[in-house]
């Protein structure tokens, strides 16, 4: 425990230095909550980029260490006469919109997973007594920023955000910014050398810039106060922390949320964190059917945000999962986050949109985003439109788990997700892993993150997608020891398409632990347009037939407490390469990559509808 541990420490030890400006050019985190409650100044927009084949000589020395000469310094050749640079030039160089993945945008690039530089000019006017930070959303996989060339910071992981501290790297006027994204994968990486979804690198969502005063809210927490047990009547303290970088013990703090009545004055601790509980004369709290968000102003000196926060209350009651105390049944779809329609990776309003279009026609309350944190734009507006979120972090499969450096980049990412998004009412769910190997190494790593998870956020729910295990029996008894460590269990399963036939689910009879159940994948692939007989492999009728058992099946499951269909939309795989049928896409959506409807979509449409499929006690 003590090793798995240091990972947390060592995650806190980062925060104090990028807190603090101790440590030049090191990794950064999630600093910043709320930055799009902020007044950013955006840097979205064309970049000019340099595409780099290994070994990257100009990103990485021989020992592989990363250097800040070459590339970084963004200098120019001299084309006429004198010294030569490293033989390069963004200013001459084609660009590439940010936000967005490399792979679509450039056909060239469309399957290269290695090192492209990004580099972008811009005016800025510093004003004294602030701070500002170079505001990453996502970046696959490494990331490595240079402000005039000058290294701030550094980042690994696809899907969190991240902060890097350019107060003092910045110049009056004219400036430059450098970011090298290196999307190799690696076997001691998050997610490991092999996963079933495309490895979209690039900068994928918003880059900004946010000033903020010298002592700034950089962390917040404002929910429901979790009681023994939930009572309807008298559901209405708030609690919570506001954090104040660089402040002392005794500054002062006010959260105000007018329509409820509260108006809280709090002070710091030595630490910066000033905690509080609060009783709102009166609280609607957020449910799918009513999604109420509160306008929220969080103060602390010359800093302010206004938030929107829903309340809520989730828990289990046996099998039973609770909504503000009332038994809930899950209708949801899976989701990556793959662009409806245009491709690439989601990270624009038009873009989520579209998913919530999907989602409503589906009648769904619920979204599994996998297999990793989404776009905030993904669970902002799950807030509003009331549906329910599970957020995940990407440990699928081979990962190393015998590693400790390895549980050190899991609770890294953990903390960023969480972190970022513990103020959205709508994730129910937090995730700590999809379809992992059955090993003492692997339910020792799983069971002290979900602790973890647990530690840092006691108000939601812990779960986890299980495969396995064989269902070539008729009896399939689930006691996966991981088990033992989740709230809700989530399970895998294709019976239908990777196991036996349609017809063979009549015959399954499952058990599982006395926990609630989430039927977390499910599901059989056909291309849009595809037809032929119920038992014809990749037509729209076939898939229909698999689902329809499927349906049946889990019916006959007590404790089924919800359901995510495998996928709400067709999405590029790099390993789904049967031409015709695939071409490069896993083809088990309920809609095509286009959305356009399968015949499967008009099933589970009805199926929620007329709320047929599971129950909620």
């Amino acid at each position: 425990m003590k090793t798995y541990r240091a990972g947390v420490l060592s995650y806190l030890g980062l925060m104090l230095c990028l807190a603090t400006g101790s440590v030049a050019a090191q990794t950064a985190t999630t600093l910043l909550v709320g930055i799009d409650r902020r007044q950013t100044m955006s840097l979205n927009g064309d970049w000019h980029y340099l595409v780099e084949q290994p070994p990257a000589r100009e990103l990485y020395d021989n020992s592989g260490k990363v250097k800040d000469s070459g590339y970084a310094q963004n200098t120019h050749p001299n084309i006429s006469t004198g010294k030569h640079n490293s033989e390069y030039d963004f200013a001459t160089a084609p660009t590439l919109k940010v936000p967005g993945d490399w792979n679509t945008q450039d056909p060239t690039l469309l399957r290269f997973e290695g090192v492209v530089w990004y580099q972008r000019d811009f005016d800025f006017q510093p004003t004294p007594g602030t701070r500002t930070f170079v505001h990453v959303g996502a970046a696959n996989y490494r990331s490595y920023v240079w402000v005039n060339g000058k290294r701030i910071c550094q980042h690994e992981g696809g899907f969190t955000p991240f902060d890097c501290d350019a107060t003092e790297a910045l110049h009056e006027n004219k400036n430059f910014v450098v970011i090298a994204v290196d999307s190799t994968r690696h076997q001691d990486d998050i997610p490991s050398l092999m996963y079933d979804w495309f490895n979209y690198g690039g900068l994928t969502r918003d880059v900004s810039l946010a000033t903020v005063p010298e002592r700034f809210i950089d962390d917040y927490d404002v929910h429901l106060r979790k009681e023994p047990a939930f009572q309807a009547s008298g559901q209405r303290t708030l609690q919570g922390y506001v954090h104040v970088m660089g402040a002392g013990a005794g500054t002062p703090v006010s959260l105000t949320i007018a329509d409820a009545g509260v108006t809280v004055h709090a002070t710091t601790d030595a630490d910066g964190k000033a905690s509080f509980a609060a009783v709102a004369k009166s609280l609607a709290l957020w449910s799918p059917q009513t999604p109420r968000l509160y306008k929220v102003r969080i103060a602390s000196g010359r800093d302010a945000i206004d938030e929107e926060i829903g309340f809520r209350d989730i828990r289990v009651d046996g099998t039973r999962i609770l909504l503000n105390g009332k038994a809930i049944f899950l209708q949801g779809a899976n989701m990556h986050a793959e662009a409806p329609v245009r491709g690439g990776r989601a990270n624009s309003d038009d873009d989520v949109r579209n998913i919530f279009t999907m989602l409503h026609d589906l009648h769904a309350n619920f979204v599994r985003l996998c297999h990793y944190p989404h776009d905030e734009r993904m669970t902002r507006t799950a807030d509003r439109a009331g549906v329910m979120v599970w957020s995940e972090i990407p440990l699928w499969q081979g990962i190393s788990f015998d590693k400790p450096e390895v549980y050190d980049k899991a609770v890294a990412m953990l903390h960023e997700m969480v972190r970022r998004d513990r103020n959205k009412a709508s994730i129910i769910f937090w995730s700590v892993s999809n379809e992992t190997p059955r090993r003492e190494d692997r339910t020792r790593f799983l069971t002290n993150l979900a602790n973890e998870a647990r530690a840092i956020d006691s108000t939601r729910l812990i779960t986890s997608a299980l495969i396995g295990p064989r269902v070539d029996r008729d009896l399939i008894v689930q006691d996966d020891p991981l088990t033992q460590a989740l709230d809700v269990i989530g399970q895998n399963e294709y019976i239908g398409w990777y196991e036996g036939t349609p017809e063979s689910a009549d015959t399954k009879t499952w058990q599982f632990p006395q926990k609630p159940v989430i039927m977390s994948e499910f599901g059989a692939e056909a291309k849009f347009g595809n037809h032929g007989g119920p038992n014809d492999r990749w037509t729209e009728e076939q898939q229909v037939n698999v689902m329809m058992h499927q349906l049946a099946m889990l019916n006959r499951i007590p404790q089924v407490r919800g359901l995510t269909p495998w996928v709400l939309m067709d999405f590029r795989s790099s390993t789904r390469n049967i031409p015709r049928l695939q071409d490069g896409f896993n083809r088990k959506g309920l809609f095509s990559e286009t959305m356009e409807k399968k015949k499967s979509f008009f099933l589970f449409e009805k199926t929620y509808a007329e709320h047929t499929a599971g129950r909620a006690e």
